[in-house]
């Protein structure tokens, strides 16, 4: 039996209130875009900074905060400068540094801007910092979030809204509306991100030019990871077929941005940027190498153990001890490791070498191939634990409180164990430091000297914008890996 078909259409009556529908919808959610122009979006800017916002703590909660608060307060004070001199200054911008060796930035709308400390270790410059973050700056001033959602959710709502007005097949309008509002803003957007990010630089003191230095930077590690794996890069910033120096177009938006006197590009300090990137770690971190849940794991490499402390706490460092501490101050665990003079249960070191005689809700404790003995000291309720590991004990002290109770001390003292050998890198992770090159050292040179794991030259020459053939030149500073 055939099916039957029919055009969809609507009485001619009801056209003009269908017409009358989709201008005043256009009207309404005609915006105006902070860069110049306007744009059709369906979000207010109160919903889109509430949306950041929202945003901004389930990141928060998915991804592991590089800990480093001097290099934190240095992103944010070059990011915060950028955005002065955006088309959105009033935002209440925030910069994150994503604990992960990705090379990845990426913006959130309402103001929330974070790069990843892999990208970072490629940067060579603060006007090169600028611009990665100018970049992300140039897609919250464009509202380049709310106008992807917004074409996305129009692809549908027009096409039915077309459907009754002229009877079109619903998949084929679908089709249409979707490609005409969608396929093209990959590569839009980004130039218009990149156009803005060089403005902003400009109007900031820097070289605008330094886009086109970090998205040649991204080019060259896209080139070298495809000759060196079977794997695709990761491609941050939608990476062109082309070498960015050949590209037309990316030149022209840029150029558009001005060129700084000598006088106005003097101003950077380039001792500040090495200062800030040296200790960055490079590949795999310590804070987040247990998975997401264990981001404050402790690796102690002189006596080859790690533990995990609570989320959050810091921690103070000595030759012999570690201690961890809450934020209020009203918790912490400290560990303290002591040579065995004599073999002893742990239950009577605590007894007789810490000379604690009682203990309340004692256990024995055995991890991860460990002995020891645990339980509350009465004389002022600070969990005690002894765990023997080789020719040493470690003595284990903890306070709990209301927020950190004695489950969560437990729970600390449980992850103690020896460092395992695939968590080398973990343990003692490779950072950049910076050496002056003397005219005769070579990449080659360094590279049987690094403590990269793998293609040592290749990545030498990465991490200081030489890549493929370029050398150190006399004078000049370039980062090593310890």
């Amino acid at each position: 039996m055939k099916s039957l078909s029919f055009p969809l259409t609507i009485p001619t009556v009801l056209k003009p209130a269908v017409t009358l529908f989709l201008v005043t919808t256009f009207l309404v959610a005609c915006a105006s875009n902070p860069t110049g122009g306007a744009n059709f979006v369906l979000m207010s800017e109160n919903a889109e900074i509430e949306k950041g916002r929202e945003l901004h703590e389930e990141m928060l909660q998915q991804n592991p905060i590089y800990q480093d608060g001097e290099l934190q307060a240095y992103v944010d004070r070059i990011g915060k400068k950028m955005a002065a001199v955006s088309h959105r200054p009033e935002l209440d911008y925030v910069f994150t540094i994503i604990d992960s060796p990705d090379i990845n930035a990426f913006a959130l709308p309402g103001g929330y801007v974070y790069i990843n400390r892999g990208l970072m270790t490629y940067l060579n410059s603060e006007a090169q910092l600028a611009a990665v973050l100018g970049h992300e700056i140039g897609h919250i001033t464009a509202r380049h979030a709310v106008r992807q959602q917004t074409a996305s959710r129009t692809a549908n709502a027009a096409s039915i809204a077309l459907i009754f007005a002229t009877g079109v097949d619903m998949r084929e309008t679908t089709s249409l509306i979707s490609g005409a509002l969608i396929s093209g803003y990959g590569r839009e957007m980004e130039l218009e991100a990149d156009s803005l990010g060089a403005e902003y630089l400009f109007n900031a003191g820097y070289d605008p030019n330094a886009m086109v230095e970090v998205i040649e930077v991204l080019k060259n590690h896209e080139d070298f990871t495809k000759r060196t794996s079977n794997r695709t890069a990761v491609a941050y910033h939608g990476l062109f077929a082309s070498h960015p120096r050949n590209d037309t177009r990316l030149k022209e938006v840029v150029g558009k941005a001005g060129t700084l006197s000598e006088q106005q590009s003097g101003s950077e300090d380039p001792s500040l940027f090495r200062d800030q990137m040296t200790g960055l770690i490079i590949g795999p971190s310590p804070q987040n190498a247990a998975g997401g849940d264990q981001r404050n794991r402790y690796y102690q490499n002189l006596f080859n153990y790690t533990l995990i402390f609570p989320e959050g706490w810091a921690r103070q460092e000595t030759t012999t001890t570690v201690t961890g501490t809450s934020m209020d101050q009203a918790s912490h665990i400290r560990v303290e490791g002591r040579r065995l003079q004599q073999a002893k249960e742990a239950r009577l070191y605590i007894r007789e070498d810490l000379g604690i005689p009682d203990l309340r809700q004692s256990e024995p404790l055995s991890q991860f191939g460990l002995a020891g003995f645990t339980g509350i000291n009465p004389a002022n309720n600070e969990r005690i634990a002894v765990l023997y590991y080789g020719p040493r004990a470690f003595v284990i002290s903890g306070k709990a409180s209301e927020e950190f109770p004695d489950d969560t001390l437990m729970e600390s003292i449980r992850s103690f164990r020896p460092i395992a050998r695939n968590e080398t890198l973990f343990a003692n992770p490779v950072q950049i430091t910076y050496i002056q090159a003397d005219g005769r050292v070579t990449y080659a040179d360094l590279a049987r000297q690094s403590r990269l794991p793998e293609h040592q030259e290749d990545m030498l020459r990465l991490l200081n914008g030489d890549y493929p053939f370029g050398e150190p030149d006399e004078g000049e500073w370039i980062k090593i890996a310890n």
